[in-house]
């Protein structure tokens, strides 16, 4: 179960609070976040009040895939995709005791995509795209520490965009977290505000 939730109504958005809640916890979900645009200071106030803190403030990035003048990679060493893979590598990138690994198990069908390339001839650096409507969503962009600074992620999103612009796509979207932010505008995309996340967690088990 994906434990992150926007809204498009902000009027009954309190009200779903205990029924997701209550979602999660039948579900074993012990930590969940709710996306909030950053001038939504209604909805921070009232996830403040529910129990929720302020956990991260990631930048939403744009770009256009039109005129996208970027360079096929020719030396990237790209494997067959392999989910729990992709989330051994999430989890090292990002400090996670295997939380990416328990969560994803196989790769997901079209639309989604899933890249994965190797340094040093192991599975080093993710990719996943969900296209939709000529939309390219980016997620689980990662890169295991001891692989950083090579330029690896730069040459597999490079890829992975050339690829979407032929199947389609027009326009791609991202959260950046503060680390990943410069490469992200090195391949031309553009803030176009914080999305901060309010999270629910609840207390580790005795």
């Amino acid at each position: 179960m994906v434990n992150c939730v926007i809204y498009s109504d902000a009027d009954a958005r309190g009200a779903a609070l205990d029924e997701l809640a209550g979602e999660y916890a039948r579900a074993g979900v012990r930590a969940w976040t709710v996306w909030v645009p950053e001038d939504d200071a209604e909805a921070a106030s009232l996830l403040e009040g529910a129990g929720h803190v302020l956990d991260a403030r990631p930048a939403a990035m744009v770009r256009a895939l039109d005129g996208l003048e970027l360079r096929r990679p020719h030396d990237l060493e790209l494997v067959e995709p392999d989910m729990v893979e992709a989330a051994r590598v999430n989890d090292a990138a990002y400090g996670f005791p295997g939380d990416f690994e328990r969560a994803f198990h196989s790769v997901p069908s079209e639309p989604a995509h899933l890249y994965l390339a190797t340094a040093d001839g192991v599975p080093a650096c993710t990719v996943l795209t969900y296209e939709e409507d000529g939309e390219c969503g980016i997620y689980l962009v990662a890169t295991l520490p001891e692989a950083r600074g090579r330029g690896l992620a730069t040459a597999l999103m490079s890829h992975v965009l050339l690829e979407a612009r032929e199947r389609g796509c027009t326009t791609t979207s991202l959260q950046a977290t503060l680390r990943g932010r410069p490469v992200y505008e090195r391949l031309g995309y553009r803030d176009i505000g914080a999305v901060h996340m309010w999270e629910r967690r609840q207390p580790p088990y005795r």
